[in-house]
């Protein structure tokens, strides 16, 4: 395996769920980059961007919008229609639906894009996972923080057991298809520039937070890691955690840590705001380096 800043020849990329909070900035980040971008959703985006409205949890729409670029149909392994998926689509939060639509939704969605684009002949397929596969809520009976990739996985919803399945599901996937490359990137709770005039609030009541360890991504910093996902060179299932690089707090990491999760083992000396959801390995590994903390306030729009 090697890693490049380069994208690929053709830059070709399905963006499922490209108008949600994390999908808006994708697709705008991947077309400032250079790529065609084709977004497949249950509602349009905007006017210029082409794209197929779509029921994922549908398998047969799914084989069609991921043969389809606008109006032209490029379907089988030989003309197939994109170089990349980038798959977001999904009921976005526990509870927000009853759990068993939810779970049926999220899992048939994602078993769909994988299993169209192994049919199809796609091999580069960038998912959401969530860091709700590390045992969200987070209250004292963690292993050690930071959170890293070997962490043992934890399921403590519906939601966060599709998302450990998914996972599960993609190293098989891999295992039937050697040269398929499935990336779950484990993000953070995602925020745009409006959500940072709130953060300064949480100093008030640091439990308010607490459930995942005070992290965030920025959804441009969530674009870039995928953007990088894309690019990297490699085959099989591999996880990144995908978070910034500082808390939500103004206050220490290792003081929240301290006062607020003190049964947890602290395995390293943490920087000053350092997140407590570790992205070492997506910096070392994919290159990601996020740029929009919102403790600088032109960050904020």
């Amino acid at each position: 395996m090697s890693s490049s800043s380069q994208p690929t020849a053709k830059k070709r990329v399905a963006v499922t769920g490209g108008t949600g909070k994390l999908g808006k900035a994708c697709v705008q980040d991947l077309l400032a980059h250079g790529y065609d971008v084709f977004v497949i959703d249950t509602v349009a985006p905007d006017k210029n961007i082409p794209s197929i409205i779509a029921d994922l949890s549908d398998f047969g729409q799914t084989l069609d919008a991921l043969s389809s670029t606008g109006k032209e149909i490029h379907a089988g392994v030989a003309n197939n229609a994109f170089d990349a998926v980038v798959h977001l689509a999904a009921f976005p939060t526990p509870r927000q639906y009853p759990d068993a639509h939810l779970f049926q939704n999220n899992i048939m969605g994602t078993y769909n894009v994988f299993e169209a684009s192994r049919r199809l002949g796609i091999r580069n397929v960038i998912w959401a996972s969530s860091e709700t596969t590390l045992g969200e809520p987070f209250e004292g009976d963690e292993p050690y923080a930071p959170v890293d990739e070997d962490y043992p996985l934890r399921a403590k919803s519906a939601y966060a057991l599709a998302k450990v399945l998914m996972e599960d599901m993609a190293r098989q996937f891999c295992l039937q298809t050697p040269d398929f490359k499935l990336v779950g990137l484990r993000f953070s709770n995602v925020m745009e520039p409006q959500d940072y005039a709130k953060f300064p609030a949480y100093d008030k009541d640091p439990e308010e937070r607490k459930w995942n360890m005070w992290a965030y991504i920025d959804a441009r910093d969530g674009s870039q890691a995928i953007r990088k996902a894309i690019e990297w060179k490699a085959t099989g299932m591999h996880p990144f955690i995908i978070a910034n690089a500082d808390t939500v707090m103004s206050k220490s990491s290792a003081e929240l840590m301290k006062n607020y999760l003190p049964q947890v083992p602290v395995k390293k000396e943490l920087g000053e705001h350092e997140t407590l959801l570790s992205i070492d390995k997506a910096r070392r590994v994919l290159g990601y380096e996020p740029t929009h903390s919102w403790r600088d306030k032109k960050n904020w729009q």
